[in-house]
Parts: structure tokens; C-alpha cells; sequence
């Protein structure tokens, strides 16, 4: 899904550039954040063939607090599109059931109080 541009501050496109390939140089930042293993160094390169994965690697910038609108660069790292994928899935996973809950009808008699 495409991102909401209206989430992230102005010039996030400068800032996302920057820290993917100022600070990480074009490198995953992940050390492990993701859930693939204590202090694992990820380091796959953007651009280039995964070495875990088919297809090429796209360098992403990870928000660490889950908060898309926070500007502090040391909130953020860049990361590989399947690190960013594993250290946001219990996020994800919290968004997608709130959207369950809320589009089941049922779910919405309950929270209203409807018997």
C-alpha cells in the first residue's frame, strides 16, 4: 500500500534520503530490531540482489517509535524492505484487527452497547 504523505512531516523525502544513503550509506541499519536475531547485523545494500530474499533490495526508513509524524533522526533507521516489514508487523497486525473490529457490524452493535 502506497504511503500517506499527509502522515510524515514536510520535506520527508529529503530526510528519508538522507539517512538512507548520508548516514546508512545505502545500507540496513537493522541489527537485529527486527526479530531475525539479537544484534545481527542485516547490511543488505540498495539496489542490489537480496541475499535472503528474491528480487532487489529496497532501502526504507524505519520509524523505531511507530510515530510517522516524529522528525528526530535518531528515532528513525534505515532498513530493507524485509526487516522495516518485521519490526512494523505487531504494528500491523494491531491496525489490521482494529480495522476488523471496526467494519464488523457485529463488533459495532457491541461497542455501542446494542444487545
Amino acid at each position: 500500500m502506497p504511503m500517506n504523505r499527509a502522515h510524515y512531516p514536510d520535506g520527508w523525502e529529503t530526510i528519508s534520503r538522507e539517512i538512507r544513503f548520508g548516514r546508512a550509506e545505502g545500507r540496513c541499519e537493522c541489527l537485529g530490531e527486527c526479530g531475525a536475531g539479537n544484534h545481527v547485523e542485516c547490511g543488505e545494500q540498495h539496489g542490489a540482489r537480496s541475499v535472503r530474499s528474491r528480487g532487489r533490495v529496497v532501502l526504507t526508513v524505519a520509524h523505531l517509535c511507530h510515530v510517522t509524524t516524529c522528525e528526530k533522526r535518531s528515532h528513525m533507521k534505515a532498513m530493507c524492505q524485509r526487516c522495516h516489514l518485521r519490526y512494523d508487523r505487531f504494528h500491523h497486525q494491531h491496525n489490521a484487527a482494529a480495522t476488523r473490529r471496526r467494519n464488523d457490524p457485529q463488533m459495532r452493535m457491541v461497542e455501542m452497547g446494542t444487545p
